[in-house]
């Protein structure tokens, strides 16, 4: 269900070669889909149904001219719809065969999002220097997305902390590159699947069974890393992902 990068023997040769290399592709058949979501639910990233991907670049969404096409929850309830309940989301998976899935931030977990040639780097370095690193996915549209425990949900609810990382990536010159999905926002989960002919998708670098960091932990190396690769990325950076709402 995911890569291991953790053992120290041989773990940077390993870690190059898969970086460097196309992963397995994600089992196709219902019950792997359904295994990796019950997997990401079990380990307390909340789930919901998004749309997913119709002809070509399309969206199954009625929208005209989607913006933001299979990569969007399907209802607009989605953050008080979405649930680790095991029952629910094997309903869902069964009854929707064709749905990607997304997770709501800011309630378990926030989402680091980077540009992918910066987040390959920054794994490296993270593994390379021993730091804690928590599940991690890909997406083949060019982000890498790094789990970490939310900071989102004070108990006061006046005082949960607004991340402008979220809102305007583009204008944040001392954070590249990076989004910071937290309270109100969401990601597509693994496995996924993203419009165009390349049967491209979103999938565990690191599964959901690796222990949620503290995203501080993580943000000086992404950042940094972020600011490296920036000038490639500006312009492809900006378009992934659906920010918050």
């Amino acid at each position: 269900m995911s890569a291991e990068f953790d053992g120290r023997t041989g773990r940077q040769g390993r870690l190059s070669q898969w970086l460097r290399g196309r992963r397995p592709k994600q089992a196709a058949d219902e019950g792997g889909r359904e295994t990796l979501l019950l997997a990401a639910a079990e380990a307390g990233l909340p789930l919901a149904p998004a749309a997913h991907p119709a002809v070509g670049y399309g969206c199954s969404c009625d929208r005209v001219g989607c913006p933001t096409p299979a990569r969007h929850p399907v209802s607009f309830a989605w953050q008080t719809q979405s649930t680790t309940d095991r029952a629910q989301i094997e309903s869902w998976a069964r009854h929707q065969p064709q749905a990607n899935f997304i997770t709501a931030t800011g309630m378990v977990h926030d989402v680091l999002d980077v540009p992918l040639d910066a987040g390959r780097e920054a794994l490296t370095r993270l593994l390379d220097a021993g730091t804690e690193v928590g599940p991690v996915a890909e997406s083949d549209d060019g982000r890498m997305l790094f789990f970490t425990l939310t900071r989102g949900t004070p108990e006061d609810e006046d005082e949960w902390w607004p991340c402008e990382l979220d809102c305007h990536p583009e204008t944040m010159d001392e954070h590249p590159g990076l989004r910071w999905h937290c309270r109100g926002s969401y990601v597509l989960v693994p496995p996924a699947r993203l419009p165009g002919d390349d049967d491209q998708s979103v999938h565990w670098v690191r599964g959901p069974e690796h222990p949620l960091p503290d995203p501080l932990s993580l943000l000086e190396v992404l950042t940094d890393s972020c600011a490296r690769h920036v000038g490639g990325q500006s312009d492809h950076a900006g378009a992934a992902w659906p920010l918050r709402h």
